[in-house]
């Protein structure tokens, strides 16, 4: 029998890791009061980043924080080597795949530090990067990490466009899991327009049925916080964004969401393009986000997004944009 072959995310997907190699780490953690003279502010927000979205590759944060790769990665190799970052990059079918980072042991510590809190509140664990490693949500990850960093990054090549606000699916959980559990939520601004949204990066692993069963709960929160953001949904191929349009047209006008689809054949690095589908109207043409923006002027951010008294600094959000990098200081 020929064997099939590999999905390119989601379960059996290359990301899901057979095994992986990992850089050695030094034998003695850099101290972290030692860290004072080498970090940067750039160096301190990516530490934020991988607390908040547990895992980036090289180019993901080369894209959000490096005028070159060249520098991204001799950064990074100087952040490991100081057991700030940790990395692994998993076996693949072919080639080879880029670095995967996360965040180390004095990265961890450092966080606390600047949180006023134990490192145990950070909730890192000495196999904090093993578990990621060989998560079979590992590619469902890297995916949501990759769609939102693509339009967070366009700002570098759009002033007026980009991501102003994205929250991972830990913050999200934190925030609303009592009613829903999205994959991130994100605010898309472009050309004067606001598109606050929820994703849902589906990879096809669950059952037609349980993605509808989840609009519930989307509705309830509408519902409940007087909000509306758009909910978008994110599917691998173009046969199953078709299928979820088919099934989800009904309960969604039936419970009054605001939905838009696609799929990575479609999205490839430009997801802020002319690829989404509408629900509502049945609407097989695709547009924009911006364009969806300025259509569906009824959307308003989700509630509970303004800091509060339980708020840390472990719990406030990450710009996704690394601050203006200090001139001659880490490349």
């Amino acid at each position: 029998m020929t064997a099939l072959p590999r999905p390119t995310y989601g379960p059996g997907s290359r990301y899901t890791a057979r095994a992986a190699t990992t850089r050695p780490r030094p034998a003695r953690h850099t101290d972290v009061a030692a860290l004072t003279r080498l970090l940067t502010h750039r160096d301190l927000w990516l530490v934020r980043m991988l607390h908040e979205h547990r895992v980036l590759t090289t180019h993901q944060i080369a894209s959000l924080a490096y005028t070159s790769l060249r520098s991204a990665q001799r950064r990074l190799r100087t952040l490991h080597r100081h057991a700030v970052l940790d990395s692994f990059r998993p076996l693949t079918q072919n080639g080879s795949a880029p670095e995967h980072y996360t965040l180390g042991p004095a990265g961890a510590a450092l966080l606390a530090a600047h949180a006023g809190c134990d490192l145990a509140d950070v909730g890192w664990r000495p196999s904090h990067t093993g578990r990621i490693a060989y998560s079979p949500s590992l590619g469902h990850d890297l995916g949501v990490n990759e769609l939102l960093t693509h339009l967070a990054a366009r700002t570098h090549t759009a002033a007026d466009a980009g991501v102003a606000l994205w929250l991972s699916e830990q913050s999200c959980a934190r925030r609303w899991g009592d009613i829903v559990r999205p994959d991130a939520y994100a605010h898309w601004h472009s050309g004067g327009h606001l598109l606050p949204f929820f994703l849902e990066y589906d990879t096809g692993s669950q059952p037609l049925a349980r993605v509808e069963a989840k609009l519930a709960g989307y509705a309830a929160f509408t519902s409940a916080t007087s909000s509306s953001p758009a909910l978008l949904i994110h599917t691998r191929t173009a046969s199953r964004d078709q299928a979820l349009r088919r099934r989800l047209a009904a309960p969604a006008r039936e419970l009054g969401l605001t939905i838009a689809t696609s799929s990575a054949d479609f999205t490839t690095s430009t997801p802020w393009g002319p690829w989404w589908s509408p629900l509502q109207p049945a609407d097989t043409r695709r547009t924009t986000l911006t364009h969806l923006a300025a259509r569906w002027t009824h959307l308003a951010p989700a509630a509970g997004l303004e800091p509060t008294d339980a708020d840390t600094a472990l719990t406030l959000p990450v710009p996704p944009i690394s601050p203006t990098p200090t001139p001659n200081a880490g490349s």
